[in-house]
């Protein structure tokens, strides 16, 4: 099989596509990422410019195909205390996955990686996947959670805040890879303490956080963003190149009734 350089779906004609599926490339990126407040000291895009630039980064290393990045998802818990934020209630993100779903099995792909980058999408972006391999029998779909990829990206995430958001972790990813999106002169006066340490209910970020932000973005650096990026992008290729070979622990199909 051979790996076609562009490996971006928006960039690809109808034939170049369908030839990657001739080819044998049945696997598909989608990135899924959020609008919404990041605190006084990053710019609202961060979890979709996360998402797009390392499903890209992934896309390149597997040949896998990468799709365009969903910048939309499920932020109503960020309230409407902070201007920015643009949200999608949860059906809604459920309805625009699974369309999308639909239209890349339609396309000839049987492996879709949904890379999500917002924690709070992953219950709606469950709901997609359960939906679209119900109807799509033997359509393969993994739900992956950006933060937690692996064990040490997940240590890296968690270091500063365990409900964290915009921290330090977030703040060098951007450094890195979309420097635009950080206010260095800000990242003192930024750090905001994680108030949901012994909380028995999920409070809505309002009532958590004074000024968007759990952790401490002052910790950031862009050295530490790239080493995460680097490790992000190694344990995922790996993930994606593994679900490439996987198939089925049995053929049997979705519809199939057992007869008695």
């Amino acid at each position: 099989m051979s790996v076609a350089a562009n490996t971006k779906w928006h960039e690809l004609t109808w034939e170049e596509v369908g030839l990657r599926v001739a080819e044998g490339m049945d696997t598909a990126i989608l990135p899924v990422g959020a609008t919404e407040q990041h605190g006084p000291h990053m710019g609202c895009g961060m979890d979709a410019d996360i998402a797009r630039h390392l499903c890209e980064a992934v896309a390149d290393q597997t040949g896998a195909v990468v799709l365009p990045t969903l910048p939309y998802g499920c932020s109503i818990g960020h309230s409407k205390r902070w201007p920015g934020t643009l949200a999608l209630q949860p059906k809604t993100l459920i309805d625009v996955v699974k369309d999308l779903g639909d239209w890349i099995h339609a396309s000839g792909f049987r492996r879709l990686f949904i890379v999500n980058s917002h924690v709070t999408n992953a219950a709606p972006l469950r709901c997609a996947l359960e939906m679209l391999r119900a109807e799509h029998d033997g359509f393969m779909i993994a739900l992956v959670n950006s933060a937690s990829i692996s064990e040490r990206v997940r240590r890296e995430h968690f270091h500063d805040a365990e409900d964290w958001h915009a921290n330090g972790a977030e703040t060098s990813l951007m450094m890195a890879v979309s420097p635009q999106m950080v206010r260095e002169e800000k990242l003192a006066e930024s750090d905001d303490e994680d108030r949901t340490t012994d909380s028995v209910f999920a409070h809505p970020v309002n009532r958590t956080s004074t000024n968007g932000v759990t952790g401490k973005p002052s910790l950031a650096s862009k050295a530490k963003g790239e080493q995460l990026f680097q490790w992000m992008v190694e344990d995922l290729s790996e993930m994606v190149r593994k679900g490439m070979r996987e198939e089925s622990p049995l053929n049997v199909s979705y519809h199939e009734t057992l007869e008695f």
